[in-house]
């Protein structure tokens, strides 16, 4: 690290601690050369994700339209809201973990009805419903039909 005041490379560090609810690491340097001391602040740069919408035009991630989409699901559900919280992290988790610049918004869809698949079934319903557009109760049934035979318990 060089130092702001000297411009000297070497610099050490006399202590480091967590910062911003530990999304940040302070460090303390002392220069070498000037002996002037200084703080630096440490982050994990965050990659910008990009959605390709259904139009092919492209917008940046917006965790809130997950929220949304989960809460519109869940809605008269009897699931606490950290639930749906921890159910909206495990979905981010999975989005992030793919480790691209862009993802096209059928692949987060998918995570999502894959969570909410386990989360709850009506939901997931509800969810599937918007999201693959039934267009007839044909198409409705023929999601329920699928549910109920990869499920061991086909109640809803």
């Amino acid at each position: 690290m060089r130092c702001p005041f000297c411009g000297m490379d070497n610099t050490r560090v006399i202590d480091s601690r967590p910062a911003d609810e530990n999304y940040s690491i302070r460090r303390r340097r002392s220069c070498d050369g000037c002996g002037r001391r200084f703080t630096t602040y440490e982050k994990v740069e965050a990659i910008p994700l990009t959605v390709i919408k259904k139009d092919r035009s492209r917008e940046v991630y917006d965790r809130n339209k997950i929220m949304g989409g989960v809460l519109r699901a869940c809605h008269k559900r009897p699931i606490p809201v950290e639930r749906i919280e921890e159910t909206v992290d495990a979905i981010e988790n999975d989005i992030f973990r793919i480790e691209c610049k862009e993802i096209d918004c059928n692949d987060i869809g998918e995570i999502v009805m894959n969570h909410l698949k386990d989360l709850d079934q009506v939901a997931y319903v509800r969810f599937a419903s918007v999201y693959r557009q039934f267009k007839d109760v044909n198409t409705f049934m023929s999601e329920l039909k699928k549910m109920f035979d990869s499920s061991d318990n086909p109640s809803i």
